[in-house]
């Protein structure tokens, strides 16, 4: 059985995708209370934590469906197979991932429900998660010998 390949093109085009959108909500983070939620802070902190979540999980994915057994086709799935495989730290998986997972499925089907409060708070307490998971996929990038990857 032929393994397939990490492109590497595509996952650091995702991972400068990531890392954009976590700038734009760093200056958001930087807003007071205030500001945040009787301006445009609120919908665009919504935007920008959309599409760094949808990158972290279409890198996750990329990245799993090299191995065997590591399709998923779930957002929780995803972070669960992560961890399952040492991709990254099992303890961040089973954590903080599934939270991410579950939050970006808040985000796309419950987006009515979710208050400037709690994103906000997320904006002050959880934005160092996807500095953890791009550090882990940096890290398979450039030892993927240590995970019976190739990377091309």
């Amino acid at each position: 059985m032929t393994q397939l390949i990490i492109e590497k093109d595509i996952v650091i085009k995702r991972i400068e995708g990531v890392e954009a959108e976590l700038v734009e909500l760093h200056k958001l983070a930087s807003l007071s209370k205030v500001e945040f939620s009787s301006g445009y802070g609120f919908k665009l902190a919504h935007y920008h934590l959309h599409r760094a979540l949808e990158g972290v999980f279409n890198i996750g994915s990329h990245i799993l469906s090299r191995l065997p057994g590591g399709q998923a086709t779930q957002y929780k799935e995803i972070a669960l197979k992560l961890g399952e495989l040492n991709l990254v730290p099992k303890e961040f998986a089973t954590t903080k991932l599934v939270e991410m997972a579950k939050y970006r499925n808040r985000l796309v089907h419950f987006y009515a429900q979710i208050t400037p409060e709690e994103l906000y708070k997320i904006l002050q307490t959880d934005l160092l998660d996807f500095e953890t998971f791009l550090s882990a996929v940096k890290n398979i990038l450039s030892h993927p010998e240590k995970y019976q990857l190739q990377v091309e």
